[in-house]
């Protein structure tokens, strides 16, 4: 059972980082081994057991992924720094996919995950059938953004969807150290409605992690309706889509005026040192801050962070 109130590492689609490294990574690698043991690597698979599965909507689960005989001393530890995904590969179709683990993984060798099923998604379909004791290959792990301690002094994070996971697992990583890290977070989350936010499993903990360090993170949640009945115990509830204003007032930044530009410079950007993380559905990603380049690269920045004048040093579309 699912039985902590705090985050569990769950698992989204992480972007383009590890999806770049799919497309452009050997393709001995997409047909590695399977090692016999107990240390991970992007080069080989290992086995892993299902040994929790819940639902947590119409088509989410909750699940863990228990590595038998790991040793957390044993792995290399820049390789375990977040944010880090790895790759599960359907057995049935020898198709693999990347996936997130909220909270990395733990000394016994366990990473949770949050899973959408897609109706085109055969990895996510194939994981979804699985049942507890059941065998799951993954490789990995592989990163897919390198986070270095107090380079910024504020870095937020905007997600749509299960685009949240790598940034629970960015969050689980400071503040499982104490929240003794001299950035502050922020993070800007929506949904459709409130049943399709993240089960409060997630929630739970990302508010704990606000209330315990106010001075830290903020946490700031966005439906587009509230359409059903999903009650939701966290005070930041909003209704209405992620804007140029709602990033402002997040930021504390004065509304942009074409009158006031005339006389000042413009547009205001942050004053501390700022890195905007985004990650989510394609459309979303392209008002925030622009679409992809070729090949899952970055891209220019565009959108609302382009209109704000944030350049692509300041913005990374995970």
């Amino acid at each position: 059972m699912f039985s902590r109130p705090r985050v569990v590492s769950f698992v989204g689609v992480v972007g383009t980082g590890a999806a770049a490294a799919y497309l452009f990574w050997p393709d001995k690698t997409r047909h590695a081994p399977t090692v016999d043991d107990a240390s991970l690597s992007p080069s080989h698979f290992t086995r892993a057991t299902l040994t929790e599965s819940r639902q947590s909507g119409t088509n989410t689960k909750l699940l863990v992924l228990t590595v038998p005989g790991f040793e957390k001393s044993k792995q290399n530890a820049s390789q375990m720094a977040p944010i880090w995904s790895v790759y599960i590969k359907d057995d049935d179709i020898q198709v693999e996919r990347p996936y997130t683990p909220l909270e990395g993984i733990d000394e016994q060798g366990r990473m949770h995950f949050w899973i959408k099923k897609y109706p085109k998604g055969e990895v996510a379909r194939w994981l979804h059938s699985k049942e507890v004791g059941d065998q799951v290959e993954f490789r990995g792990p592989l990163s897919t953004w390198a986070w270095k301690e107090d380079t910024w002094d504020e870095i937020v994070m905007i997600s749509g969807g299960t685009g949240i996971t790598p940034f629970c697992q960015l969050l689980h990583s400071s503040f499982s150290r104490g929240g003794d890290s001299k950035t502050r977070f922020t993070l800007l989350h929506s949904s459709p409605t409130p049943s399709e936010l993240p089960p409060p499993e997630i929630l739970g903990t990302l508010s704990a992690y606000a209330k315990a360090h106010p001075e830290k993170f903020a946490l700031h949640l966005f439906v587009d309706s509230r359409d059903d009945d999903r009650p939701v115990d966290v005070p930041s509830l909003e209704v209405g889509r992620i804007q140029k204003p709602t990033i402002e007032r997040c930021l504390g930044l004065k509304p942009y005026s074409p009158w006031r530009n005339l006389f000042v410079q413009a547009p205001q950007k942050a004053p501390r040192k700022t890195l905007f993380l985004v990650c989510g559905p394609e459309p979303m990603i392209n008002a925030i801050a622009g679409p992809y380049g070729r090949n899952f690269s970055q891209g220019p920045i565009g959108g609302i962070l382009g209109e704000l004048g944030y350049t692509s040093n300041e913005v990374r579309k995970l």
